[in-house]
């Protein structure tokens, strides 16, 4: 959809250089009827550039794109009024890129999940400080399975993670039988004051939507709107809190190894490759199990407390859950995981709702070096 949006925006601009070319007399051009004279050719000309820029814009800066996109549909149609008999179906593609433009506007709005997570970011990263190093020492009481896995990570001799950035893309659907929808996501942890804030955009049947999950304290929400003004879900409640919970202890196993040593974490030692983990925030307590390969990478998490959204957008139904992972590559100075996936295990049968891929990490943002 977004190649398709960038393709009429080019081609959208290039029309624009036929007025230029008969201002200036480069081309006669007789499909023009009227005239256009050469102080026309110039806004004629900055139309198109507009246009091009915001199909370059649209990649380059993804979040203020809109800004050029709008300035091209006021020139466009200026210049359109002026020769309308000519180029009047130049406003049917005027009116779409304002559609998307407003979209776009409406997603950075002040009141936007956009704007909420980018205040509850900075007031986390307004807490960074400089870490001390993790250790060997730090490992001791950790199993022995586990302990390999952080080294594995890279964590040790690195700073200890206070908190972490995350870019992903990816694919999720709402059942066994639903279309898949790409997205892609940009998440902050904290770990100082636990707490995980994580912003999904993505597009459903050529329709964007946005999602926000915010876990602060002791309670979690997750929110998501349709073309940033239709609200079609909105969870929050002790079933949220208790799944965002589940959540977090696996973005902490995950993303973040070297917090593995937190002593809000109680670690039980099953065989050679498993572990029980059970985690404690805010009063709530949930368990997990966490199973490891002969390399001594972490290959799935699996809990029950995380239950699934129901179709009312509000409630949950208990179900088991687990993320299988693999492909693990370096990211700077860390090893982890590249793809995972998130899967339901219904009384109907196991299904994969979400795959993901890692694009980048970094850890103590905003921290001084």
């Amino acid at each position: 959809m977004k190649l398709i949006f960038t393709l009429i925006l080019v081609v959208h601009g290039l029309i624009h250089l036929l007025g230029a070319a008969k201002a200036f007399g480069i081309a006669a051009l007789p499909l023009l009827t009227q005239p256009i004279s050469r102080p026309l050719g110039a806004p004629w000309l900055l139309a198109a550039v507009l246009f091009i820029a915001t199909a370059i814009a649209l990649f380059a800066w993804p979040r203020l794109w809109w800004v050029v996109g709008a300035a091209a549909v006021v020139v466009s149609q200026a210049v359109i009024l002026t020769s309308w008999s000519d180029a009047r179906f130049g406003t049917i593609a005027n009116v779409l890129v304002l559609v998307v433009v407003v979209l776009a506007w409406l997603a950075q709005a002040p009141g936007s999940y956009r704007a909420q997570y980018s205040r509850d970011v900075a007031q986390g990263l307004g807490r960074t400080v400089a870490m001390p190093l993790l250790t060997e020492a730090d490992l001791a009481p950790l199993p022995e399975v586990v302990r390999r896995y952080v080294r594995l990570s890279g964590a040790v001799g690195l700073p200890r993670v206070q908190n972490f950035r995350v870019r992903f893309r990816g694919q999720i659907r709402s059942g066994p039988d639903a279309r898949w929808m790409s997205f892609t996501g940009e998440q902050h942890n904290f770990f100082d004051q636990p707490s995980r804030l994580f912003l999904m955009d993505g597009v459903m049947f050529g329709v964007p939507f946005q999602a926000f999950h915010r876990f602060v304290g002791p309670e979690a929400t997750m929110r998501v709107k349709v073309a940033s003004v239709f609200t079609m879900v909105d969870a929050h409640g002790p079933q949220m809190d208790a799944a965002e919970t589940v959540t977090l202890f696996n973005d902490l196993c995950v993303m973040a190894p070297g917090a593995m040593v937190d002593p809000a974490i109680v670690w039980q030692q099953v065989d050679a490759h498993t572990v029980y983990g059970t985690f404690t925030n805010a009063g709530r307590t949930v368990r997990a199990v966490l199973t490891f390969n002969d390399l001594g990478e972490l290959t799935n998490f699996v809990a029950d407390g995380r239950g699934a959204l129901a179709k009312d957008g509000t409630s949950f139904t208990p179900m088991r859950w687990s993320t299988p992972l693999s492909a693990y590559r370096d990211f700077g100075a860390h090893r982890l995981m590249s793809h995972g996936e998130g899967v339901w295990h219904a009384e109907a049968g196991t299904f994969v709702y979400l795959r993901f891929e890692v694009e980048a990490i970094e850890y103590n943002v905003g921290a001084a070096h």
